[in-house]
């Protein structure tokens, strides 16, 4: 029992001490957000959102969104927008210059998909 006491007292330190380091670290992570500091040190030398508007399109039809020339896709994403729309894939374009989107709605045939790039320089 004595043991257990032990342990139980040691693990509960090790987690108080780990927790205070999280703590510290969550601050200066708020006060560099607010400070700017992280946008800064973050950026992305390039770095441009590309948007395809939700436009209508047959079920599993693919949307695809370009970089401009000289980007390459870092992320991206899709929107599946309508009644019982249900997005079936968001992924980059094979060659890593774009973003390809594609949806379904069960109860129609088309599908309203939006697609966003997110670009940066080569």
């Amino acid at each position: 029992m004595r043991g257990l006491k032990v342990l139980g007292a040691g693990a509960l330190a090790v987690a108080l001490v780990s927790g205070v380091g999280w703590a510290a670290q969550a601050s200066d992570s708020q006060a560099a957000l607010k400070s700017g500091q992280v946008s800064r040190a973050a950026s992305v030398a390039g770095y441009q959102v590309v948007k395809l508007p939700n436009a209508n399109v047959p079920n599993f039809q693919r949307r695809t969104v370009y970089c401009p020339a000289g980007k390459v896709a870092i992320g991206g994403g899709a929107e599946a927008q309508g009644n019982d729309a249900i997005l079936v894939g968001s992924f980059p374009t094979d060659d890593g210059r774009g973003w390809i989107g594609l949806g379904r709605q069960n109860a129609y045939s088309s599908v309203g998909i939006s697609v966003y790039a997110i670009c940066a320089n080569a």
